[in-house]
């Protein structure tokens, strides 16, 4: 991205720890003044160094660039700053390290807010469901839902008490609709998924972020519920790690005149950039398809949230998706 598509630059003004790994940040505008306006569930693009903390005047680290996407915690109406909570990846490639390393006063950098997960606009009720970090487009929702006096639920599940952020919060916004969940570590313990969705309506919709295997968990059950998907959304949180049994594979682009050897640990869409071509794509998430390529032969194993049964007979998302077996060929 070039400096233009950066428009903001914001300034911390607080920081606090929610858990042992989550902190929260608010931001406001250099000048103090009123920020761009957002809407329930919109996130920012952050310009970060994956190179270590926080780059400082003199500071002689060095600096790899890069961006990371956060959702918007604070209600739509609080317009004079930002709120975002960080989760710390350890195993990560620095981009929460060096979120976590901002202190009151330091600046960065973000795009215009964006939202990709919007509230449904008619009139409905509202089943929201929040894992672990995923709660902070599901607050900002909460918070919009009860200005508009609407029906909703907010389902929330974490480890433990002591790894759940917000939970203050969700008790002021909620009451008796929030309702929290903890597995202490055993999925059989965790959020009975069938009870909480429950029948379609047309008033009725769905909405879910969090990590895979709650995102997989939630879509599925909402389809044997038989849900139509045009009242389920969601949101993943976090970029997509390589999953356990990827293997390498092999894809030949066709009209390039190229063949990549893909290595289980990274995507078919990298390995298109790293050979120099210059693909669409966008969510890298498998949640838009705008990176979607035909396939001329080989069977892919689909792994998107965006393409139908009826596209996915001849085209698969090279942000996540891989090949079941043997070779691709792509008209690419």
């Amino acid at each position: 991205m070039t400096p233009s598509d950066w428009p903001l630059e914001l300034v911390v003004a607080d920081t606090v720890a929610l858990t042992a790994e989550i902190r929260s940040l608010r931001l406001k505008a250099i000048d103090g003044g009123p920020l761009p306006a957002f809407s329930a569930g919109a996130h920012l693009t952050f310009q970060v160094d994956l190179g270590g903390g926080a780059t400082l005047p003199g500071a002689m680290e060095t600096s790899r660039p890069g961006e990371r996407c956060y959702s918007l915690v604070n209600s739509t109406d609080q317009s004079d700053y930002y709120e975002i909570a960080v989760k710390l990846e350890t195993a990560g490639s620095g981009g929460s390290r060096f979120m976590h390393a901002l202190r009151p006063g330091d600046r960065i950098r973000t795009t215009l807010p964006k939202n990709d997960f919007p509230l449904h606009h008619d009139p409905h009720e509202a089943i929201l469901i929040a894992g672990g970090i995923g709660i902070t487009p599901i607050l900002s929702m909460t918070a919009e839902l009860g200005k508009r006096s609407a029906a909703f639920r907010l389902h929330y599940a974490s480890r433990s008490p002591e790894t759940m952020a917000y939970r203050a919060r969700i008790t002021q916004l909620c009451g008796e609709r929030g309702h929290l969940y903890f597995d202490y570590g055993d999925p059989s313990q965790g959020m009975p998924l069938a009870e909480v969705i429950g029948q379609p309506a047309m008033n009725r919709h769905l909405y879910v972020c969090g990590p895979r295997p709650l995102l997989d968990a939630v879509i599925a059950t909402a389809r044997a519920l038989q849900w139509p998907p045009s009242h389920v959304h969601f949101e993943l949180f976090g970029a997509p790690v390589a999953q356990t049994g990827n293997r390498p594979c092999r894809v030949v682009l066709q009209r390039s005149g190229l063949t990549l050897d893909v290595p289980a640990g990274k995507s078919i869409l990298d390995a298109m950039i790293d050979a120099g071509t210059d693909p669409l794509f966008d969510c890298r998430r498998g949640e838009c398809s705008v990176c979607a390529v035909r396939v001329l032969s080989g069977t892919p194993e689909h792994r998107d949230y965006a393409l139908s049964d009826d596209d996915r007979e001849h085209l698969m998302c090279v942000c996540v998706s891989r090949a079941q077996e043997g070779e691709l060929v792509l008209d690419a």
